[in-house]
């Protein structure tokens, strides 16, 4: 893993943090994330085990525009959103893809979008849309793991072997699982899998283009609507005065920029 160090944002300490937290907490002067460091370079460790990535960044100079500290509380992705609803974190800041059965659960605060991507062994031969029968690697709980379902069904119904899912809680050990050929491919939203690839240069390779763009969202508790707003106007005001921008750009990630911040894409 390539150890980049999070650019401080002028007035704003990110804090790594291990117990819990509620909602009252964001009104003494704190904004607390709940946060997977395992998908670089969106959120990820550096050497010190403090989260970092360009969404780390981004959520800092929320936290700035909002008179706050962010605090970063690293989690499992799958418990991120239940500690949102049951008020352990603020928000949800772990490249959430705002989808509807989410939605129930909690808002969204729209700020990027990316699609499916995948990557194999280079020498491998894998064709995403007739995987039947091969092993591919996924973190539990995302959004590739129902698109890798869907695939799946599609070859039984076919009458083919199904897809066989590898899930982690790692993202990185599903890139490694990949990388070893322990999986025929490894799949995960597109500036995940892109920066892997170039972390494993001369070992992965992607495969074809990304598909199904999606946004992604910052993960809201619905009684907390407030918050929702205060964080989608901060954004808006990140892009007018070009740090929105500048945060995509330095991590090379600006393809998945957005014109507008939205709530549950409206």
């Amino acid at each position: 893993m390539k150890l980049t160090r999070m650019a401080a944002v002028a007035g704003v300490v990110a804090v790594l943090a291990l117990s819990g937290c509620s909602k009252s907490d964001s009104a003494s002067g704190t904004i607390t994330y709940g946060v997977d460091a395992t998908y670089a370079p969106n959120e990820f460790k550096d050497d010190k085990g403090n989260p970092v990535g360009w969404e780390v960044e981004l959520g800092n100079a929320i936290a700035e525009k909002l008179g706050k500290t962010a605090v970063f509380k690293i989690a499992v992705f799958d418990a991120i959103i239940p500690g949102v609803t049951g008020g352990k974190y603020d928000a949800g800041l772990s490249s959430f893809t705002d989808n509807a059965e989410r939605e129930k659960v909690v808002d969204f605060v729209n700020y990027y979008q990316a699609g499916i991507q995948w990557a194999t062994k280079i020498g491998n031969s894998v064709d995403p849309d007739n995987a039947c029968g091969l092993t591919i690697a996924v973190q539990n709980g995302t959004y590739e793991v129902d698109d890798l379902k869907a695939k799946s069904k599609v070859c039984t119904d076919a009458g083919k072997a199904p897809i066989q899912q590898l899930g982690f809680d790692d993202q990185s050990m599903a890139t490694q699982a990949a990388v070893s050929g322990r999986a025929a491919a490894v799949t995960a939203d597109s500036p995940i899998v892109q920066y892997a690839v170039k972390q494993n240069s001369g070992k992965l390779e992607l495969i074809g283009t990304p598909y199904e763009s999606a946004p992604y969202g910052i993960a809201v508790a619905k009684d907390n609507s407030d918050l929702a707003k205060s964080i989608q106007k901060a954004l808006q005001d990140l892009q007018a005065d070009g740090t929105y921008a500048s945060i995509l750009d330095k991590w090379g990630v600006t393809a998945g920029a957005v014109d507008s911040i939205t709530i549950n894409g409206k």
